[in-house]
């Protein structure tokens, strides 16, 4: 019935000609005399090739309108000086960009000064991806870039190996990732960091992108943390890039093709492809084996300019990740000076992963070209499916032993006592399939005031969408203990399994969601710039039967009267994240379907300063910093073991998250950007009906207290990453990537309510330094009509080397149960150091 009604939906907005964003954008500055830093008056600055044009006010300032999506060449032009132009873009729709210039008299032979700021819209940090490239990565992933560059992000229990995210206290799954404004999905059953594969978002074919940490707008969908939202190119010319590394290989086209004597008619292609093995970084894993991942991803996208107002884009996506194990034997050893233990272990049997998705998108975009008020239409319909296989049969026989640690003794380093030995078999044939349509209808009108002493304008946006969700789910695996020849638990009536999970599952659901916004912009240039944005989301889900609403608001500040540039940021705002499939399900496999969703209170306020920083030559910088508090109600409990998630399926918890975020960026070294991130965070919960304990030492009871830690509750992160340069060659760039966090908390197996997440993990610390070489710059090269690689236009070699301090962080635990009902935590350790050469091309 719902599908009927969305194909009838689409064919009714494709009659119309619906679709799109404005592709406005805005840039503001000041205008000075670069002899006597005064600010110049009646400067005139017009966009090369437009018609129109603004004037500098009488302290020097300036705000002119440009096109957003692509690049353009802002002029500027006085009596008396010379007449400069900067080429700028492309810009974000709705964003803006500070660009200072301090103009040269016509006489003078001083260069001209231009200083840019970051592009700034609704309190998100904007990247383009050219620095991202080179950045050292063991996933070949955006998302594990993000903990070096966003604010308040950390990438969890799965460390190097996973591209999952948590945000300010929240879980994996309470982020929202945009392309182009469809919204991208994950797959679920994955347990671990190595089964991973590759994420949606391709590097390659990405224009720029924005991330907000919290307290973001009622554009952006119904999530407890944070919103990715990536823009992918709008290529004007034709380009490729090939990439080449010890863990897989990427490609990509890209190009733009005029069709028939219109200038306007023109046909846009994006294509990428990229393959991912990570069997070599996996070879320094404890448990050895024969590891065969194989990771492979084909998408493209495609526009076309039916007319100057109209645009059709096409999005699609295969994704396949092949997982297969063998494991042989492990070797762990842990423990302190005066107690070292050691697990050994014989594997038989293998495990085998099969996980596809596939998605595929269509938008129309409508935006009347000389409207007083601009406006945008716009409908986008998705289809999304993901297809997942475990196969898991493993026999483990182990043995936990004592190991003599006194240096001193003749029997250091044998085995004292044994402790435990026993057998553990696991079972898994799980099988899940889950398929989304959606259809979404965009909109917006953008009303100009008419003040003679400040410039005013209301941006109003609003959007209905309806999904349609069908899940199938087929549960059926085991686990088997045994300890001294005895299965666990033990029963007088016969051998029991430790645990048997076996159901089947299907859901077939409707949701309804939409927004409505305004953003109110006021700027006067001789005092500042104020930016509110407030806005409404509805949504509603039939299996459930709950309607929400959720208001929120932003407030930017940014004075223009000092000499600093500085603005300010303030959002407040209600959250909420009804539930999908894996919040539903219990642990014994059974479904909740009238599980409520969890609520978020986001009180977010924080500064933006970029200062230059250097008498002979100025650097330019960026501190950000912000400050959060999250009130958190009906919450579904969870526990994480390296990248899974397992939910109680019940709203049995509320809790708290408070923090702040640190983050400087600049060019400690000329012509090479470097910054640091700083997180500390508080993040709390407690079960409801059920009174906390504190673990003390020599104490069986502890200490009642109200909240405990929540499983991602990190404490504190640092991440840090520098370029540097050679003075003599430029071309030759060292790279570091540094990262240290607190120990996620974890608490007993099977007993992890009243001293609920006691324990820590060890301190996560990790280096990884890349050395690179710019082998070929075709705009840099002194012999470029000569250089035996002058097919291409640029070429990179890089050396990189992962964990290069070789420490053996921490990824989860494997419990060991013993006959006495005594439990042993062994880590799981993740990777060791490894080289990695990378190559790519750019054509």
């Amino acid at each position: 019935m719902l599908r009927s009604l969305l194909v009838s939906l689409l064919f009714l907005l494709l009659s119309f000609g619906l679709s799109a964003q404005v592709e406005r954008a805005r840039v503001s500055g000041k205008v000075t005399d670069v002899v006597s830093d005064k600010p110049i008056e009646l400067v005139t600055i017009y966009v090369r090739g437009g018609t129109t044009a603004v004037e500098s006010a009488a302290n020097g300032r300036y705000l002119t309108n440009v096109p957003a999506g692509e690049e353009f060449e802002l002029v500027f032009s006085f009596v008396g000086y010379r007449e400069e132009s900067v080429k700028l873009g492309p810009l974000p729709a709705g964003g803006t960009q500070q660009i200072d210039v301090a103009m040269a008299p016509s006489t003078s032979d001083l260069e001209v000064v231009v200083r840019a700021s970051k592009i700034e819209s609704g309190g998100m940090i904007r990247e383009t991806p050219e620095a991202l490239r080179l950045l050292p990565s063991t996933t070949g992933n955006l998302e594990s870039i993000l903990p070096h560059i966003a604010l308040g992000v950390s990438s969890g229990g799965g460390g190097e190996l996973t591209s999952q995210y948590n945000v300010r206290g929240g879980n994996y799954d309470e982020n929202l990732v945009y392309v182009n404004d469809f919204e991208i999905y994950r797959p679920q059953l994955i347990r671990a960091g190595q089964q991973e594969g590759l994420t949606f978002a391709n590097i390659d074919l990405i224009r720029d992108l924005s991330f907000s940490s919290g307290g973001f707008q009622s554009r952006y969908g119904d999530k407890l943390s944070s919103v990715l939202d990536i823009r992918y190119k709008r290529p004007d010319s034709t380009r490729a890039s090939v990439g080449l590394s010890f863990l897989g290989g990427s490609a990509h086209l890209e190009g733009s093709i005029k069709v028939g004597k219109s200038d306007f008619r023109r046909l846009r292609y994006l294509v990428g492809t990229r393959y991912k093995t990570t069997r070599y970084l996996l070879g320094t894993l404890d448990t050895e084996g024969e590891y065969l991942p194989n990771f492979t991803d084909i998408q493209g996208y495609v526009t076309y300019d039916i007319s100057r107002s109209l645009q059709l884009g096409v999005l699609a996506n295969y994704n396949r990740s092949i997982y297969n194990f063998t494991p042989v034997t492990r070797s762990t050893a842990l423990g302190l000076i005066n107690f070292a233990l050691e697990l050994s272990t014989d594997f038989s049997g293998s495990e085998q992963d099969d996980f596809l998705t596939q998605m595929g998108g269509l938008s129309l975009t409508y935006i009347p070209e000389k409207t007083e008020n601009p406006f945008f239409l716009k409908f986008l319909t998705s289809a999304f499916r993901s297809d997942e296989n475990e196969k898991i049969d493993i026999i483990g026989d182990y043995s936990l032993r004592q190991i003599e640690s006194d240096f001193g003794s003749s029997d250091f380093g044998e085995t004292v006592a044994e402790l435990g030995s026993g057998t553990q078999q696991q079972y898994v044939r799980n099988f899940l399939d889950i398929q989304l349509y959606n259809a979404e209808i965009r909109g917006g009108l953008e009303i100009l005031g008419d003040r003679e002493d400040a410039t005013t304008s209301h941006f109003f946006q609003w959007s209905v969408k309806a999904q349609h969700e069908r899940i199938n789910d087929l549960i059926n695996e085991w686990e088997r203990l045994d300890s001294a020849g005895f299965s666990l638990p033990i029963s007088p009536e016969g051998v029991n399994l430790f645990q048997v999970l076996k159901t089947t599952n299907n859901l077939e659901s409707n949701r309804f969601s939409g927004f409505l916004q305004d953003t109110w912009t006021w700027r006067k240039p001789d005092q500042g710039e104020v930016k509110l944005s407030a806005g409404v989301r509805a949504t509603y889900w039939d299996l459930n039967g709950e309607f929400l609403l959720s208001p929120r608001a932003q407030l930017l500040y940014k004075p223009l009267g000092g000499t600093k540039d500085i603005s300010y940021r303030l959002a407040v705002g209600r959250y909420v994240q009804p539930p999908f499939y894996r919040e539903m399900r219990r642990p014994d496999g059974t479904v909740n379907t009238d599980l409520k969703a969890q609520r978020s209170l986001h009180f977010v306020g924080g500064l933006t300063s970029d200062f230059y920083y250097g008498k002979r030559n100025p650097k330019k910088f960026r501190f950000i910093m912000e400050a959060y508090y999250k009130q958190l109600r009906n919450l579904v409990s969870y526990e994480i073991e390296n990248v899974r998630i397992d939910y109680s399926g019940e709203n049995d918890a509320e809790g708290y998250v408070a923090g702040i975020d640190l983050r400087l960026n600049g060019e400690f070294v000329p012509g090479a950007d470097s910054w640091v991130n700083l997180s500390l965070i508080q993040a709390k919960e407690k079960l409801l009906g059920v009174e906390h304990r504190q673990a003390e030492l020599g104490s069986t009871e502890g200490e009642v207290v109200e909240f405990v830690p929540r499983p991602t509750e990190q404490v504190f992160q640092l991440s840090v990453f520098f370029q540097d340069y050679l003075r003599s060659n430029e071309n030759f760039r060292t790279h570091v990537n540094l990262t240290v966090g607190g120990g996620l908390p974890f608490g007993v197996l099977d007993n992890n309510e009243v001293f609920r997440n006691t324990y820590r993990f060890d301190t996560y610390h990790r280096i990884d330094i890349g050395f690179s070489w710019r082998l070929f710059d075709r705009l840099a090269s002194r012999n470029a009509a000569t250089h035996p690689l002058r097919f291409t236009r640029s070429t990179f070699l890089s050396l990189e080397v992962f964990n290069l301090m070789q420490v053996s962080n921490q990824a989860g635990n494997t419990w060991i149960k013993t006959i006495f009902q005594q439990q042993y935590a062994i880590p799981n350790r993740l990777t060791g150091r490894r080289l990695n050469l990378r190559l790519r091309m750019e054509f």
